[in-house]
């Protein structure tokens, strides 16, 4: 529902080896805007020194200025170790404006080796960013990460920071209410406070073994207030099997009340995958530590493998709309009726299942291939017909495809047979790839075709089908290109966890085999499609790009949902962007209980009149409709 784009200047800061105090790294930044100009603060991290008879590297706080945003000059150090609460660094800086001051947060270090007792929210207040006119030391408790609201709320002075981070499994959000800002300062405040820590406790967490730190001083909306923070999965390792992910996240607030949550993203809206994220001094991490809008974008600055300022960006518009709590309902929904195929009692050739159908819509008919699965789980293809996309007119009592050749015959009890095809029309012929599986060996491609002709009058005179992927190997998900690209036909397949785009000469696979598996599009570490990726149906052509659907499926949770992607218009092997969130996940019972839970699996989708019209299998038992208008895929992805 909505991608993020990362900038093309990144990292945006990197350490400067001529400058001591920044020359191992500089991350963690926070932006203000000030008329056109942007002012940011970021830590930066100097050459490993001897200080205090100690070898030991010191955070202080730089700053930078720019117009455009990607484009940052004026690098300076603005503040440092001055006092002995601050004495072994000044780190993670946030900035926020409030009534005619700039309040620079920032974990201050008093001891090393460090310790939760010494590692304390300190503020250094400027009203220009070249002279620091007061600092002081914030917190009597380990505490990080404050940000404030940029005007009061309900007549307070609002605050949130993290509080005991560095004290686990203690660590927790909180909220601070202030009359007056030199409260923010007071240690008598503070510890009356902390008394009672647990009434201002704010607990976001899907999941007990999560982990969560402020990140962004909250952004102003007319929908509320617009919280971007960090959020890292099965942070607590003990007993946790699950990959520790971490990822950036939002929530929306309440303006009047910001504790009340009206909307929040289901997972990360972006983990590491890029280079300067995932090697530096701290491997696969980014930390939102910054945020501004600009104009219709919201753009996230965040620090990249502790080592590198970058920043990300996204449609303001699409985020809030995923972050709805009918989100995934809303945007892309399914058809009252639902499911619209399931298995019919007494029919023995699809007694376990009806599901992953194919779809082809040629004049004003939606042809519909489903796989069905018997008593024995031999899976077959049967036939289904609609006209208006939704209500089914016709249907055959017999299979109209049957597994034929030794590749696809059981071998032994369990699954076999002919699984998941896609369909492909090429002038007068529809070619269907499906996956071809005899129980013993890895699945294979297998392709086979008909005429249109004998498809539109239901004489299934299919052709000898032909395997065209390797032995050995996982290779299933696939389907013919539909047009020609350049000389080669294209075929899209899924091999391990990846999909693949690799060319042919030619559809005669009779002394032909896939020889290449090229990947366009793989899982990404610790997002909604971590583990594998697969396609769908084939991708549809717009003014844009291709259009392409894909499965994908969370490393943790093992859950399939439907992503969508961009392919470029002349070399569709070319990503050109990359929905960040699904647009469509298991919801309804029919789709998270059945032979496999918590599955939708879409093989066909066709376009009528701008609406597409997505055929999906539920938990492998039946088969579902969901529309949705082209446009709003095609405005999720640009």
């Amino acid at each position: 529902m909505f991608t993020v784009k990362r900038s093309p200047h990144n990292p945006i800061i990197s350490p400067n080896t001529e400058e001591p105090w920044e020359g191992k790294a500089t991350f963690n930044w926070c932006p203000i805007r000030s008329g056109r100009t942007i002012h940011a603060v970021y830590r930066a991290m100097s050459a490993t020194e001897t200080y205090f008879g100690t070898s030991v590297s010191i955070s202080s706080i730089g700053y930078a200025k720019s117009m455009t945003g990607t484009d940052f000059k004026d690098r300076r150090q603005l503040v440092f170790p001055e006092y002995a609460w601050e004495r072994y660094g000044c780190e993670d800086p946030r900035v926020c404006f409030f009534e005619g001051n700039y309040y620079i947060f920032y974990t201050a270090l008093e001891n090393y080796p460090y310790n939760a007792d010494g590692i304390k929210v300190a503020v250094a207040v400027t009203k220009d960013f070249r002279h620091i006119s007061a600092k002081h030391i914030v917190t009597p408790f380990n505490a990080k990460a404050m940000v404030l609201f940029p005007e009061r709320i309900e007549g307070k002075i609002v605050a949130i920071l993290s509080v005991d981070t560095d004290r686990p499994p203690h660590e927790k959000i909180c909220f601070a209410e202030f009359d007056r800002i030199e409260e923010i300062w007071d240690e008598g405040y503070w510890r009356r406070w902390y008394a009672e820590v647990d009434t201002h406790v704010f607990n976001p967490r899907r999941f007990p073994a999560d982990h969560i730190e402020v990140g962004a001083p909250p952004l102003k909306t007319k929908d509320g207030w617009l919280f971007v923070h960090s959020y890292i999965e099965n942070y607590r390792r003990e007993n946790n099997p699950f990959q520790v992910v971490f990822g950036t996240e939002t929530l929306l607030l309440d303006l009047e009340n910001p504790m009340k949550i009206l909307g929040r993203t289901r997972g990360p809206i972006f983990s590491p995958t890029e280079v300067y994220e995932r090697e530096g001094q701290v491997k696969d991490v980014i930390f939102p530590s910054g945020a501004l809008l600009t104009g219709d974008m919201l753009d996230i600055y965040y620090g990249g493998a502790d080592t590198y300022c970058c920043k990300a960006s996204v449609r303001l518009d699409n985020l809030l709309f995923a972050m709805r709590p009918d989100a995934m309902k809303t945007y892309m929904p399914r058809y009252f009726g639902n499911p619209i195929l399931g298995p019919r009692p007494g029919v023995l050739w699809e007694k376990h299942g009806v599901f992953n159908p194919a779809a082809i819509r040629i004049d004003g008919t939606t042809h519909i291939i489903y796989r069905a699965m018997s008593d024995d789980f031999t899976s077959t293809f049967g036939y289904a017909a609609t006209h208006d996309g939704f209500t089914i007119a016709e249907r055959d009592n017999a299979p109209v495809y049957l597994p034929r050749e030794p590749f696809e015959m059981k071998t032994h009890p369990g699954n076999s047979g002919c699984e998941d095809p896609r369909l492909t029309r090429i002038g007068d012929v529809i070619y269907m790839c499906y996956t071809a599986y005899d129980g013993s060996n890895p699945p294979r491609v297998a392709l086979t075709s008909i005429y249109l002709e004998d498809f539109l009058a239901k004489r299934w005179n299919w052709t000898k089908p032909f395997l065209i992927s390797p032995p050995g190997i996982d290779d299933k998900d696939a389907c013919v290109f539909p047009e020609k690209i350049g000389r080669d036909f294209l075929i899209l397949h899924r091999v391990n966890s990846n999909i693949c785009a690799d060319g042919i000469n030619e559809l005669d696979f009779r002394n032909l085999l896939l020889t290449r598996a090229t990947p366009i599009m793989m899982p990404r570490q610790g997002a909604w499609d971590g583990d594998k990726v697969g396609l769908t149906a084939p991708p549809i052509k717009t003014e844009k790009g291709w259009l392409m659907l894909y499965h994908g499926v969370s490393s943790n949770h093992h859950t399939y949902r439907l992503g969508i992607a961009l392919l470029d218009k002349k070399d569709p092997r070319r990503i050109v962007a990359r929905a960040n969130a699904p647009i469509f996940e298991p919801d309804e019972p029919y789709e998270k209980a059945g032979e496999h839970v918590n599955v939708v699996f879409p093989c066909g989708a066709v376009l009528c009149h701008e609406t597409l019209f997505v055929y999906y299998g539920g938990a492998d038992d039946v088969v579902g409709v969901a529309t949705v208008p082209i446009k709003r895929l095609l405005d999720s992805l640009l």
